[in-house]
């Protein structure tokens, strides 16, 4: 496509904003994933509203700056900008780290994108209905999940962001401008102009995933992406140019400023890949490279209580594990915050063998001042296992494998436990999603009455009741008094 300056936009653009305003999903399959994937991350975000830590950050920028009709805080009484409740979705969404997850060459949480998607198609359906006119129903929140879905995850398949210090969440950013810009009814053009905006826009370091300087932003990372992604896409809306090359340039493109000059590889076309086969996190709030090791940790408590010994009797404990594991959350020394926590696999293996649970108060302070954490934490080593590695890059298995062999004082060795598909991970659907459900279910009781919970999952249980409802129809289903 050529713009009337004469320049040619950057194909990889074109194929996003292409795919997000002209591609069919077909597939039930992902529809299907897509409404589970829409309780879950709604669930997470409740689950987040009992931290003040979180809630601290919700609601207008400044007192009084709510709008009506604007888009709903779900869980809340706020109704805001969409740009702001954006953000607060995300940030709550994200919170506790118990979203799904996709593992490649880069990381990331791709329900991360519903904060922008939810909060634009609230404030567009409530627009609607005050005009008496149609709006936004579920069954475009679901597509919009999809793609976005789809364009992050496929981005992140064979290039790694992290290599070269940026978070992962400008794939957020950037799966969001194309979506939200598709439910704003951008033409195409100014669909290219925004994603463009969000290419040449600041991206976030890592910094605040890592010591020593782990902190809380990366609970509020994707909500700011999110957030941002809104505010570009309603720029572009109004007219603001774009950059036609804005990956490609030479000196002063993505390219050659954060990537080696190396372009982007992109090994299979969009579709809905990504959906179909998103991890869910089911069982613990943890960091996903170390969710199989925490499977592990928990059959060694049972098997000690069988031996009738505790953790005081181990020696030593080996990790095998993937590259990406050793990368993100092998961590020794002091954890200085619940954020530092729950990104440290020993933490997240100790814990289940003390005290047979993983949660997010585990994290808290209360907690992990328990000395006997820090002490088990000193005595896991984590090794790579290269195979591991290969099975986690393998496109037909995509596993995320952990094994932990424990030593007794005395001498006895209990046998190596592996485990190498978490309980989220497609290949075990069929017993996590009774489980997924359970779990949305538990979220549900932290913020409503029984009967608001009824009427949430009789609109929510069945896919083609979903999809049919208005956007703010459904989201008003989600509102409650003021925290």
């Amino acid at each position: 496509m050529t713009r009337t300056d004469g320049l040619e936009w950057d194909e990889v653009m074109v194929d996003i904003v292409d795919y997000a305003h002209d591609h069919n999903i077909e597939s039930e399959l992902a529809y299907e994933t897509a409404r589970h994937c829409l309780l879950d991350t709604l669930g997470c975000g409740l689950e987040a509203l009992e931290y003040s830590a979180c809630t601290k950050l919700l609601g207008p920028v400044v007192p009084g700056a709510s709008l009506s009709p604007g888009a709903r805080v779900p869980g809340t009484d706020y109704e805001l900008d969409p740009v702001k409740a954006a953000f607060d979705i995300g940030a709550m969404i994200r919170w506790l780290d118990f979203n799904d997850t996709w593992l490649a060459a880069e990381w990331g949480h791709p329900s991360d994108n519903l904060g922008g998607i939810l909060a634009t198609a609230d404030w567009l359906s409530r627009q609607a209905a005050r005009r008496g006119e149609s709006g936004p129903t579920m069954h475009d929140v679901l597509t919009a999940m999809i793609k976005a879905h789809e364009i992050q995850g496929c981005l992140a398949l064979e290039n790694a962001f992290n290599r070269v210090g940026l978070d992962h969440v400008i794939l957020v950013k950037i799966a969001s401008t194309a979506v939200v810009s598709r439910l704003l009814g951008l033409d195409r053009e100014a669909s290219l102009n925004a994603l463009s905006l969000a290419w040449v826009d600041g991206h976030s370091l890592r910094t605040y995933r890592h010591a020593p300087n782990t902190g809380s932003r990366k609970s509020w990372a994707a909500g700011d992406a999110t957030s941002r992604a809104v505010q570009l896409a309603l720029m572009a809306r109004r007219g603001e140019m774009g950059y036609p090359t804005a990956l490609t340039a030479p000196t002063w493109g993505f390219y050659d400023v954060h990537f080696g000059g190396q372009p982007f590889r992109l090994p299979r076309p969009y579709g809905s890949y990504v959906m179909e086969n998103v991890l869910f996190k089911i069982s613990w709030p943890a960091e996903f490279h170390g969710q199989t090791a925490v499977e592990c940790a928990m059959e060694v408590h049972r098997r000690l209580a069988e031996m009738g010994r505790d953790a005081s009797d181990i020696a030593h404990i080996t990790l095998r594990t993937q590259q990406a594991c050793l990368r993100i959350i092998d961590k020794q020394g002091p954890l200085r915050n619940p954020a530092d926590r729950d990104h440290c696999v020993q933490y997240m293996v100790a814990v289940p063998i003390l005290f047979g649970r993983l949660t997010a108060e585990d994290y808290e302070d209360e907690v992990a001042a328990d000395p006997r954490i820090d002490d088990l934490r000193e005595r896991i080593t984590c090794v790579e296992d290269p195979q591991f590695t290969a099975d986690y890059f393998d496109p037909d298995k995509r596993s995320i494998a952990n094994a932990l062999r424990v030593e007794l004082s005395d001498g006895t060795v209990i046998p190596e436990i592996v485990s190498e598909y978490p309980v989220g991970h497609r290949r075990r659907r069929s017993e996590g999603l009774p489980l997924l459900e359970a779990k949305f279910l538990r979220n549900l009781g932290r913020r409503f009455s029984n009967e608001q919970q009824e009427r949430i999952l009789e609109a929510s249980s069945n896919l083609e009741r979903l999809q049919a409802m208005p956007v703010h129809e459904y989201v008003d289903l989600y509102v409650t008094p003021a925290l």
